[in-house]
């Protein structure tokens, strides 16, 4: 199979072009490529040149947004076929803005990265209370918790949700990631996160490590 249909999927991913992608994922498949070499040689890798382009400082949130827009639409295509096929997600995480903190637009960025690197992201929302967390690492198979927080008044949720997960006796259940503008590496150690990560990109890359 020629890489000309992975180039061309991926380079469509990365300009945005939602209505494209969809047009050239369903010929992909009518022509008989496997869904999972799509979702992998395709749009993972597309997005994941869009992510280090990102860090790179070469794009910025806009074409990040516009990209993952295009993803999504891709997959919609793509989820009936890798389904058939018997391809599932690497993995499931776990996402949220911390309780008192509304910010949703890192944790969207977050949230569609991790699902471009082939890992099934459960949103739980914006100022989600400790309980909330807790219940949903109990309930879910989840291996990995990302959350986020933009101030500085709510970076204290954070440590909130890993004692309350150690007081509920599963904090080893899950790896946690932590992120937003005020947080730092010597915050996410004093709390005791497992990863501190500065921008959605390196945040997909960690959380895929964690698989």
């Amino acid at each position: 199979m020629s890489d000309a249909v992975f180039d061309e999927i991926s380079g469509l991913l990365q300009r945005g072009k939602a209505k494209d992608i969809v047009v050239a994922v369903q010929k992909a498949l009518d022509d008989g490529v496997g869904a999972g070499d799509i979702l992998e040689k395709g749009l993972i890798s597309g997005m994941n040149i869009i992510g280090g382009k990102f860090k790179n400082g070469e794009v910025f949130v806009p074409e990040v947004l516009v990209a993952a827009r295009a993803m999504n639409h891709a997959s919609g295509v793509l989820k009936p076929a890798l389904a058939k096929a018997g391809v599932k997600p690497v993995g499931k995480a776990l996402i949220c803005t911390v309780k008192g903190d509304l910010h949703d637009i890192g944790k969207n960025l977050v949230k569609m990265m991790i699902e471009g690197n082939g890992i099934e992201a459960v949103d739980l929302g914006v100022d989600v209370p400790p309980e909330k967390v807790v219940e949903a690492v109990k309930t879910t198979d989840a291996k990995v918790l990302c959350l986020s927080a933009l101030l500085t008044t709510t970076m204290l949720a954070q440590k909130d949700i890993i004692d309350a997960l150690k007081t509920a006796g599963i904090r080893d259940k899950v790896k946690i990631m932590v992120g937003g503008a005020p947080v730092t590496q010597s915050y996410a150690d004093e709390i005791g996160a497992d990863a501190y990560t500065p921008d959605a990109a390196s945040a997909a890359e960690v959380c895929r490590a964690f698989y």
